[in-house]
């Protein structure tokens, strides 16, 4: 941060105004560039862990899921958050691809950390590549109902660029997981099969 420093906001005073389960809010008051102060409102979350398992018949697993705040059902990868900012973001990756899939991973490999909305939260989601899966019995926590879905990941590609799977982490995910094994998305698959 130090190469730009006539970006660098400095903080003066950060007050926690809400504790929650899942997050807590600050506002924080900034000394902008300029020299004037601004107020900031944060949102501090603990950060998760997504996992992109694919098989060996070039399947991917993606859970479908009720996301309430926007109101809709979702398909994403399999992610959680972690218990806590110093949990090993592997192993939670490990714990929530197991939880919402019964799938466990011989290996898993680190694809990227991403900021989903570095606007104004401090969350950071780490992203992992998930291959040698074998499956076993899913274990969601009790107030979490997912439902896996497995599909060839050329689908799922192809859903990404229609905007179908409109979750950051997963468009990422799968996007870096394509990139990363170098796998021809062919077949393409006929809209009207979904």
């Amino acid at each position: 941060m130090t190469e730009y420093p006539g970006l660098r906001e400095i903080p003066i005073r950060d007050e926690q105004v809400f504790h929650g389960a899942l997050i807590d809010v600050s506002h924080m008051q900034v000394t902008l560039p300029n020299g004037r102060t601004s107020l900031r409102e944060i949102v501090h979350h603990p950060g998760g862990a997504a996992v992109v398992a694919i098989d060996t018949e070039g399947n991917v697993t993606l859970v479908r899921q009720h996301r309430i705040a926007p109101g809709l059902i979702t398909l994403e990868i399999p992610a959680g958050k972690l218990n806590s900012p110093q949990e090993d973001p592997m192993l939670a990756a490990a714990r929530e691809l197991s939880e919402e899939t019964g799938l466990v991973a011989e290996n898993l490999q680190w694809l990227t950390t991403m900021l989903p909305t570095p606007g104004y939260c401090t969350e950071r989601i780490h992203l992992y590549l998930a291959t040698g899966l074998t499956p076993s019995a899913a274990h969601p926590d009790p107030d979490e109902f997912v439902y896996a879905v497995k599909m060839p990941f050329a689908r799922a590609l192809e859903m990404v660029e229609r905007g179908e799977l409109p979750d950051g982490k997963t468009a990422l995910g799968l996007l870096l997981a394509y990139r990363r094994l170098g796998m021809d998305p062919s077949p393409r698959t006929n809209p009207s099969d979904m």
